[in-house]
């Protein structure tokens, strides 16, 4: 008598993954996933692996684990996926602060992200 299988949280022919507390911005961690949406997998590690961006090795490793997570867990070819989405949420703000003239304190705001990204394997077309 054990527990029943969660059930899936996507389609069939689709994978996900998720880095969490990246110390990174949202903005700034957007205008990484924005180069890899809707692209072909290969495509998209190319991409990642010769952008000039700080954060595009953390999100490589998510997009290489969302494959990994297709073919182990899912049976998904490798070869046809593709990145269908690759959304970004704010995480924790840690507070930081420093003295100023006059008595006054400035605020130093350090944000973390997170980035969700989501492969999907095409349905072939049946003609």
């Amino acid at each position: 008598m054990g527990k029943s299988k969660n059930p899936r949280r996507v389609e069939e022919n689709e994978a996900y993954a998720v880095s969490r507390m990246l110390k990174t911005s949202p903005q700034k961690l957007n205008l990484v996933a924005q180069l890899i949406r809707n692209k072909p997998v290969e495509k998209a590690l190319a991409d990642l692996t010769f952008s000039k961006k700080r954060i595009a090795a953390d999100v490589r490793k998510t997009l290489q684990s969302a494959i990994a997570n297709a073919e182990n867990n899912h049976g998904l070819d490798v070869d046809e996926l593709v990145v269908a989405e690759a959304y970004v949420g704010k995480n924790l703000v840690m507070k930081r602060g420093r003295p100023r003239a006059r008595g006054r304190y400035g605020r130093i705001l350090k944000p973390f992200a997170q980035v969700t990204i989501l492969v999907r394997q095409p349905a072939e077309e049946q003609a």
